[in-house]
């Protein structure tokens, strides 16, 4: 084999090798989108959890919108009286970001203070969502 050969191809395994390497080294990215109540709250927040236990290092963003939005409420309870605050909070602590649509609260006229101090408003929960996907490249999930 002639040098130039040889160096082609060892050139070519050394990009392929590289390449390979950065796209395991990426970081999962991943949108929850929420826009139903309270009854199914609990259970996207245990796929949260189950995500996270799966792969610590995933980048969670849980968006809300609409009734999506009530478990992210001072006071909000699940079906059997327990308060979201708990576990919104461990969730958060472990790095997930929890997000409440402005619109939303706009339209039902719930002041902003009444929005847990774990998430943070954005204007729409539907831009948000697309936003995440289209410029961050977030991989789009909805539970």
């Amino acid at each position: 084999m002639n040098i130039f050969k040889y160096l082609s191809h060892t050139f070519a395994t050394l990009l392929l090798a590289l390449s390979f390497g950065s796209v395991q080294a990426q970081d999962i990215k991943v949108v929850y989108h929420v826009n139903t109540g309270v009854d199914t709250a609990a259970a996207i927040l245990g796929n949260v959890r189950n995500h996270l236990n799966a792969d610590a290092t995933a980048k969670i963003v849980v968006v809300t919108h609409g009734s999506g939005i009530d478990f992210l409420l001072d006071g909000a309870k699940d079906n059997k009286g327990r308060e979201f605050s708990g576990m919104v909070s461990d969730l958060s602590g472990k790095g997930v970001q929890f997000r409440v649509c402005n619109n939303t609260l706009t339209s039902r006229n719930i002041d902003a203070n009444k929005v847990s101090m774990d998430a943070k408003i954005v204007p729409s929960g539907v831009a948000e969502v697309a936003r995440l996907q289209a410029k961050e490249g977030y991989v789009y999930l909805k539970p």
